[in-house]
């Protein structure tokens, strides 16, 4: 019994203050245990969990791996689980999901992984709590069972998914700055994948501006990945929000960055790619939104430009809307709520604040010493700090301005001028 105690006091722990008041805590436990034995999206423990619940769902399973799966098919029938009115195919679904599920079930700990959260400063959040992000319910049976949290602000407001190339052209992330840029002007929450590109220009640029940011995770919340990019997801961690679903320790794999890729189509009310290849994971993501019925956006480029034929085709095809201005997929997000950015000013019309540097006339001193930093070859965050004397986050931040400024620009050996 006082193992049963600890567990639910872990869970209302985990799950922080108000989230525990509003769950069943048995039923979060449960989830828990699901999310250490499925990958994500896995829509058939997404239909038991949903028809039958995480508690019962689990047990059933447990006891199918162990005596057989007679019980769990009954229960399914009774629960009019979708598939469950043939009887064949229902068997054949539980036995290869078994199959699947079972090395996994002797090893589920419950304990140690929610140990294994609160080591690295991560929450809990499961459907019911005032954390959850609605959104990610329209994946219905591909929903997560839970999601894993490090936040130092939870985001709120709509929000704009930009995606796009690792291997991103000095068009490209001056293309996201503006969209990022813009989307924060509005207050729109910026949600991206946390990757080397355009990804991590969209979050340098949501710090820079003070507005919330999501990087979503394609393994656990301890694992901060690209190596590269760690202290930006750091700074994502302070201001906005890391979010994972898989559990803490999992690897980031190149099929859960597929599966991630839902999750960050989910959250935005709209999908922007800015640059993708002919083979890019942005182009899953928008394949994701357009089934979720998420308006898609792709930034055009040069016809010659290997890094934007992905965007080339998404638009031929019907797919995207074409990007003419930074604030027509904030508008897409901001259409519902009745606002858009149309008239906001660009500085395209000859303003003569145009050439001025973000935020006045002067030069933010931290620009200045990332700059006097930066000699003639490109140099990476870590070298930056070292040289300017400052901390990685304030070279992160400052970086992130003097590319919106156009001073910099990031290149495969790491920062230089522009």
């Amino acid at each position: 019994m006082n193992g049963a105690q600890d567990l639910l006091g872990t869970i209302a722990t985990a799950l922080g203050r108000g989230g525990a008041d509003a769950v069943d805590l048995v039923d979060a436990a449960a989830r828990v245990a699901w999310s250490t034995v499925v990958e994500p999206g896995d829509s058939v423990a997404g239909l038991l969990v949903q028809s039958l619940g995480a508690e019962r769902s689990f047990a059933l399973v447990r006891a199918a791996v162990d005596d057989g799966p007679e019980g769990l098919l009954d229960e399914c029938v009774d629960a009019s689980v979708p598939g469950a009115e043939s009887p064949a195919t229902l068997a054949e679904t539980m036995r290869v999901a078994l199959d699947r599920w079972g090395p996994r079930l002797g090893r589920v700990d419950v304990l140690a992984t929610l140990d294994a959260a609160r080591t690295v400063g991560a929450r809990l959040v499961v459907p019911g709590t005032a954390a959850w992000p609605r959104a990610v319910d329209d994946l219905g049976p591909h929903a997560p069972v839970v999601l894993w949290t490090r936040s130092g602000r939870r985001a709120s407001g709509p929000a704009l998914a930009v995606v796009g190339s690792r291997a991103n052209t000095v068009a490209g992330a001056e293309a996201t700055a503006e969209i990022a840029s813009t989307a924060a002007d509005a207050g729109c929450t910026v949600v991206s994948g946390g990757a080397y590109g355009i990804d991590a220009t969209a979050h340098r640029v949501a710090v820079a501006a003070g507005t919330p940011t999501v990087a979503v995770l394609a393994g656990g919340i301890d694992q901060l990945y690209p190596t590269g990019n760690v202290e930006l997801l750091r700074n994502v961690a302070r201001q906005g929000t890391l979010m994972a679903e898989s559990p803490p320790g999992t690897r980031p794999t190149r099929w859960r960055f597929l599966a991630r890729n839902r999750l960050i189509a989910a959250l935005g009310a709209a999908t922007v790619v800015v640059e993708a290849g002919a083979r890019s994971g942005a182009l899953n993501t928008a394949h994701h939104a357009a089934q979720l019925g998420r308006p898609v956006f792709a930034v055009p480029g040069a016809f010659s430009s290997s890094a934007s034929v992905g965007c080339h085709r998404l638009v031929a095809e019907g797919r995207a809307q074409i990007v003419v201005e930074a604030g027509d997929p904030v508008d897409a997000v901001l259409g519902a709520h009745g606002r858009s950015v149309r008239g906001r000013s660009t500085n395209r019309g000859g303003d003569p604040r145009g050439d001025e540097p973000l935020g006045g006339g002067r030069q933010d001193p931290e620009v200045v010493r990332v700059l006097d930093a930066l000699g003639r070859r490109a140099l990476g965050e870590q070298e930056i700090a070292v040289r300017s004397g400052m901390s990685t986050g304030a070279v992160a931040d400052a970086l992130a301005l003097a590319e919106l400024q156009g001073l910099v620009r990031h290149t495969v050996g790491g920062w230089a001028r522009s």
